[in-house]
């Protein structure tokens, strides 16, 4: 098969490496920057299976800026492009999503378009009424940022939100080019996949809302945190995994994810969904207030990234914390390696450790690595268990 995947973030290029293994694959993204590292087999991104796959594996793949060279003989088309969510409209903003399907068309009208971008229950059923053309499948995509690679070579499930002959001719690419062997397969309507996508990602920000919750009560009521989420999650129906305490839920997917799930309950009762937003705002507020009643002058951020193993930082609650700190008179310096300038935001970046430290009375650390052991006497941390 031709394939053309259009954006090269975690999304796309791990999907353009999957298949790049069986089928002739094609990158087009508007980054000369990225496309030319692509093409050097270098990864612009931080996943180690990505960095690997390109260095190692023989792959059918180039990357390209050019639309025609990308479109015109594709068989498949996988957009892979972000759609943010829009607090004006109180939906994603899907313009850039219509604009590229459009182009598809023009270039293309007979090449079957799979949306890997996340987006509101019924715009497949939608887009296919208003552009009158029946090849847009909706497949949602599980990764993990730093493990996007390695989520699609050995995925939980394989979602295609469409019944069709193409839809399972897609889902065998991705079954040929998976390590994992009995790959749970799912067909759905689109609407039934758009809502799988933006349930998924709900449940798990309810479930950092709730140990979150939890952790602030032991907290304010000095009992062990640690050992209250040991014996809740020894329940085999809850599980030790994904329990670990933080400063609120962030990132790409989780904030957006859930507040389109909000709108998309408009005129439907609920209070769990739109309580699980609120309530990450309300923990994100809980962390400053006992910042800010330490009575720090200056407070030290060590990494705005959420997590281990990633180079991003879009929507990190830490970014929330650090808003209400200043406007509260505190002084904020960053230690973030991956800024390079001496300002991020208005707030002064170091990429000194030692200097960092000295210059703090307090540093926030969403997470705890070995980096941090000579300067643990500063640290503030809800990270417990040493994990993501």
């Amino acid at each position: 098969m031709k394939i053309t995947v259009v954006g090269i973030g975690y999304v796309g290029i791990s999907n353009a490496l999957l298949l790049a293994q069986h089928n002739e694959v094609i990158a087009l993204d508007i980054n000369p920057e990225k496309v030319n590292m692509l093409n050097k087999k270098q990864s612009p991104i931080k996943d180690k299976e990505i960095q690997k796959f390109l260095k190692e594996k023989k792959l059918n793949f180039i990357a390209t800026t050019e639309k025609k060279i990308a479109y015109q003989n594709a068989d498949f088309v996988i957009i892979s492009t972000p759609t943010n969510y829009d607090n004006k409209i109180h939906s994603f903003n899907t313009s850039s999503l219509e604009l590229i399907i459009d182009e598809i068309h023009n270039f293309n009208p007979i090449a079957t378009i799979i949306i890997k971008s996340t987006i509101p229950i019924g715009f497949t059923k939608r887009i296919k009424k208003e552009k009158k053309h029946k090849n847009i499948i909706f497949s949602p995509e599980f990764l993990r940022e730093g493990k996007a690679l390695y989520d699609n070579l050995y995925p939980s499930r394989i979602v295609i939100g469409e019944y069709s002959k193409k839809a399972k001719i897609f889902s065998k690419l991705l079954l040929k080019s998976a390590c994992k062997k009995n790959i749970t397969v799912l067909f759905t309507n689109s609407n039934e996949a758009e809502a799988i996508k933006l349930f998924s990602n709900a449940y798990l920000a309810m479930r950092i809302a709730y140990f979150n919750e939890l952790d602030t009560y032991s907290y304010v009521k000095k009992l062990n945190t640690e050992k209250i989420i040991q014996g809740v999650a020894l329940d085999p129906r809850i599980g030790i995994h994904y329990n670990n305490p933080s400063f609120g839920f962030g990132g790409y997917c989780l904030p957006k994810d859930t507040k389109q799930l909000v709108a998309s309950y408009n005129n439907i009762p609920n209070n769990l969904i739109k309580a699980i937003v609120k309530s990450n705002h309300t923990r994100k507020n809980f962390i400053s207030k006992v910042i800010i009643n330490k009575n720090p002058k200056t407070v030290g951020i060590y990494r705005l990234i959420m997590k281990s193993g990633s180079d991003n930082f879009r929507k990190s609650a830490i970014k929330s914390i650090m808003k209400k700190l200043r406007n509260h008179g505190i002084k904020i310096i960053i230690y973030e390696p991956f800024i390079k300038n001496n300002y991020f935001a208005k707030y002064t970046v170091t990429n000194d450790l030692k200097n960092f430290n000295k210059k703090c009375d307090i540093i926030l650390a969403n997470r705890i690595v070995p980096e941090l052991e000579d300067i643990k006497e500063k640290i503030y941390t809800r990270d417990l268990f040493g994990k993501n």
